[in-house]
């Protein structure tokens, strides 16, 4: 039976991504993920979501191999075009980008039913300097 390991190492393949280049995506570190690809170690709730996130791969999948609730149900991303423009000043890569506008959500999600006015590229571009600040 696969193991998240053998999960995550299949998709970086079939992504053509190095360890190193998943690695930094993911920020941990290669021999860390070549642990994890190997069996060797098993990792943390939140190695696995940095990977996941990293590899556009659900948790579910990652942990048990189960997608059947996630592939009807995965939408494609769609970049805002005002975020599209701050991620080009910021010089972001999609991946960045993906997770910039992965982070906006996630903060709309918890506010209010009110009507919330769409980001404007001044405001991804704070949105992202504050993550920066707070993250590293």
């Amino acid at each position: 039976m696969p193991t998240a390991g053998d999960r995550i190492k299949e998709i970086r393949e079939h992504r053509r991504l190095t360890q190193d280049r998943l690695a930094e995506m993911s920020n941990i570190s290669k021999g860390f993920l070549s642990e994890i690809e190997n069996n060797h170690r098993n990792p943390s709730s939140e190695s696995v979501l940095r990977i996941g996130n990293a590899l556009g791969a659900s948790i579910d999948y990652l942990l048990r191999g189960d997608d059947s609730l996630t592939r009807t149900a995965k939408e494609p991303v769609v970049i805002p075009p005002a975020l599209a423009e701050a991620a080009e000043h910021l010089n972001l890569s999609y991946s960045q980008t993906v997770e910039l506008l992965e982070a906006h959500r996630s903060v709309i999600a918890r506010r209010s039913n009110r009507e919330i006015k769409p980001f404007e590229v001044e405001d991804w571009e704070g949105l992202y300097k504050a993550i920066k600040k707070v993250f590293g």
